[in-house]
């Protein structure tokens, strides 16, 4: 297995001024970490500017474990939600207060809550946006990466932000794929491995067709893939696992 290590990156700007995010991770980061320490891979590092964040999925939680890392790598943890979740009363002040990004769903003639509105705001902020490529929780019997969706790679091409792949193990630990209740003792140790920005140079002059949108999202996901694989200390499957063919039904989120 790769080898691992503590890390915590030096604090961005963006994570250095006061926020919302402060109150957040004072509220939850001392109780996490009762139940997680993090290993990070040597290399594991976000850039400064604006980027789009595509990691594994494969437990209910994830979204709080690789948003703790990404505060322990120097940045803010963003995500794309759901307009309508902003029209919620607290939640969505929370949600605004938090700089969390609505997106509506595809052909909504709201363009500023459009993936490209959110893909400004990014730019604009020097933020960086946490996207799951394969939307929900991955179908794999042994929890490998399945086949991604095209939101985080649709998004990188047309904005040329850059995308990072990312892959962390040791969630299922704490809450197993489909589970309902945490399992906090003994401590659990996540893994992350952050990769190097994929190359999406060979893709960008050939406009935003299924063909081009496919293989740049089996790249992201080949990716991802290769890095679960280190922290794993596993062979990965020779083809990812794809919903369509085992007749798996599939929740859609951006």
């Amino acid at each position: 297995m790769t080898h691992t290590v503590q890390l915590r990156s030096r604090p961005s700007a963006e994570k250095r001024r006061p926020s919302m995010f402060w109150l957040l991770a004072g509220m939850i980061l001392p109780l996490w970490s009762l139940m997680v320490r993090y290993r990070f891979t040597p290399t594991s590092k976000l850039p400064s500017g604006p980027f789009i964040l595509a990691p594994n999925h494969y437990s209910e939680i994830d979204p709080i474990a690789m948003g703790a890392a990404v505060w322990h790598l120097g940045r803010l943890p963003r995500f794309m939600a759901k307009a309508s979740l902003f029209k919620v009363p607290v939640l969505g002040w929370v949600l605004r207060a938090s700089g969390q990004i609505p997106v509506e769903r595809e052909g909504s003639s709201r363009s500023g809550n459009s993936p490209m509105g959110a893909a400004n705001q990014l730019i604009e902020r020097q933020a960086g946006v946490i996207v799951y490529p394969e939307g929900t929780l991955t179908r794999d019997p042994e929890l490998w990466p399945m086949r991604g969706k095209s939101g985080a790679v649709r998004l990188a091409l047309a904005s040329g932000i850059p995308l990072i792949p990312v892959a962390h193990w040791g969630t299922q630990r704490l809450m197993p794929r489909y589970g309902k209740r945490i399992h906090p003792f003994p401590r659990k140790t996540i893994e992350v491995a952050v990769g190097e920005p994929l190359d999406l140079s060979r893709y960008r002059d050939r406009g935003l067709d299924q063909r081009v949108v496919s293989e740049a999202t089996k790249d992201l996901m080949d990716a991802i893939t290769a890095l679960l694989a280190e922290l794993r200390g596993e062979q990965p499957p020779a083809e990812l696992w794809d919903p369509s063919k085992h007749q798996q039904s599939e929740t859609g989120r951006f």
